[in-house]
């Protein structure tokens, strides 16, 4: 979970994640040391937390209206074409996607960017973020008209060639810009999530409150662990043990407390999602591979159904975002 002090808190680490934004309380903001990207965040008085609260959110926005469709945008493209691209000798010809007018997107990122005080180097990945997807949309939407129109029928697919290598480009210039922003965002809202923690403990014990932020956490800090191109199997099963502890613990809390104000739902996608990582663990410790027929609801957008899939891990997680949104009172 990200989780920012104030009026914020977000997940995200990828174009298939999403991000929360929910209304929180004051808390302390510690100095953030980004030295992965190069810069301090200061320790910000109250009216100064609320403006950097504001950007956080512009850039939260734009990633949740566009990321997804753009790196779907891609894996729709790279379904049928290769990654030299298309010869028009293809048997099937998808196209690509097209994404979302990125000017509300724009116009926030500016807004924001324009408040006093100013954070130059987290603003200039914002604006970074809005270059890369303002100059993605149009090319985007001259391939899908070339390909919806099957002008590669008549051209040859010389048009298709012409664009393969602007199309890459294109997606790695905003896959970079995304993946930066979204560590910046990230790191933030870490430390303030484990700072809001404290302050729930501390004024309100371990009640409701205290246990929809520990869980978001400690899902999220297992959903790194697992979410790797090669998973560490002690930092996962560390993850584990540590994520089902508080679940238990929530959990034994909702039982005891009906009107405590944790909800049921909440509960329940904190307990799926758990058994989704277990099973994705079992699959890299006991080294299972995909069987074909797995493979192929992979590959075709249906990953989620497979058992111990990151498709379907994620989803959890995203469930479990979205009942944390509404307040994890259902």
């Amino acid at each position: 979970m990200l989780g920012f002090a104030d009026d914020t808190s977000a997940a995200l680490t990828d174009g298939s994640q999403t991000m929360m934004k929910r209304p929180g309380f004051h808390t302390a903001i510690f100095a953030l040391v980004l030295a992965f990207i190069g810069f301090v965040v200061p320790v910000p008085a109250y009216a100064e937390r609320s403006v950097l609260t504001e950007k956080i959110n512009a850039y939260i926005d734009c990633i949740n209206r566009e990321s997804a469709r753009a790196y779907s945008s891609r894996e729709r493209y790279f379904s049928w074409a290769a990654k030299t691209g298309p010869t028009g000798a293809e048997r099937i010809i998808y196209g690509t996607y097209t994404i979302y007018d990125p000017k509300s997107c724009a116009d926030g990122v500016a807004a924001a960017n324009a408040k006093e005080p100013h954070e130059p180097e987290l603003e200039a990945l914002g604006a970074a973020y809005v270059d890369a997807i303002v100059k993605l949309e149009p090319l985007l939407k001259e391939a899908d008209d070339y390909y919806e129109q099957q002008n590669y029928k008549d051209d040859h697919m010389a048009k298709g060639k012409a664009l393969h290598p602007r199309l890459i480009a294109a997606w790695d210039a905003f896959a970079a810009a995304d993946q930066k922003l979204r560590a910046a965002v990230d790191v933030i809202q870490d430390r303030n999530a484990l700072a809001k923690l404290a302050e729930v403990e501390s004024t309100e014990g371990r009640k409701a409150h205290f246990y929809l932020e520990a869980v978001m956490l400690r899902a999220k800090t297992l959903l790194r662990a697992e979410k790797v191109a090669v998973p560490d199997i002690d930092k996962v099963n560390a993850a584990l043990t540590d994520y089902d502890a508080i679940v238990t613990e929530a959990d034994r809390y909702a039982t005891d407390n009906k009107e405590g104000g944790l909800g049921g739902m909440f509960v329940s996608a904190a307990k799926e999602y758990l058994k989704t990582a277990k099973q994705a663990m079992r699959r890299v410790r006991d080294h299972v591979p995909y069987s074909q027929g797995e493979q192929m609801m992979l590959n075709s957008g249906a990953g989620w159904t497979v058992e111990g899939s990151t498709a379907r891990l994620i989803k959890d997680y995203n469930s479990l975002v979205d009942s944390y949104n509404r307040g994890g009172r259902f």
